[in-house]
């Protein structure tokens, strides 16, 4: 597929893994992908770079950014999302993001039901008609329950790990008014912010 918005940079941080795809002008896709459950923060720009680099293009000939939006790594999300709107910042060009149980489902051109491990018994589950039509709203459910709502002669998607060259082409398409770069994790986060000792400021 040939990018409508010239050379387009993907991130997924959402799984244990560093996962990015540059689409070039000419429809080729380069990737990098280290399996990584913690550094990714330390790790991400220096991987950018030298995928970049290997391209013989820098972050001026960037025309948008795509990244994963969640459910996923809290911790993982936020360095996705930081990433990305960081450049889209510094760059001034659209960053489009993606949930990362569409971005799965991008993988398989038929019927699809996406069906995560939540732990806790419980499942984050989608059903969608083909390549990124969804049929029903993200949800998290009992595991007990996702298992028995599969549709009969859908391909079933448990892996966490998105195809990032499909999410790169996805994003290259995809309306940035419909697809905001803002964190998707269908249960609350586990990490919360610490509001302990924090002081109300006074109006004076």
């Amino acid at each position: 597929m040939s990018p409508t918005h010239g050379i387009v940079l993907a991130i997924d941080t959402a799984a244990p893994r560093l996962q990015l795809a540059l689409l070039l002008a000419d429809g080729s896709v380069d990737v990098s992908v280290d399996e990584m459950a913690t550094g990714q923060a330390e790790a991400i720009f220096g991987r950018v770079a030298q995928l970049l680099g290997r391209n013989g293009v820098g972050y001026a000939d960037l025309s948008r950014v795509v990244t994963t939006t969640g459910p996923g790594s809290f911790t993982g999300l936020r360095i996705g999302l930081s990433a990305a709107r960081g450049i889209g910042l510094a760059r001034t060009i659209p960053v489009i993001g993606v949930p990362s149980l569409l971005a799965l489902s991008l993988s398989v051109a038929g019927p699809s039901t996406v069906l995560l491990d939540a732990r806790r018994g419980e499942a984050y589950f989608q059903i969608f008609a083909g390549a990124g039509v969804a049929l029903t709203p993200p949800d998290l459910v009992a595991m007990v329950l996702a298992q028995a709502a599969i549709p009969p002669d859908t391909t079933l998607i448990s892996s966490p790990f998105v195809d990032i060259g499909l999410l790169a082409q996805y994003g290259a398409q995809a309306d940035p008014a419909t697809h905001m770069p803002e964190a998707s994790y269908v249960r609350d986060a586990d990490a919360k912010p610490q509001t302990a000792g924090r002081v109300e400021r006074l109006n004076v």
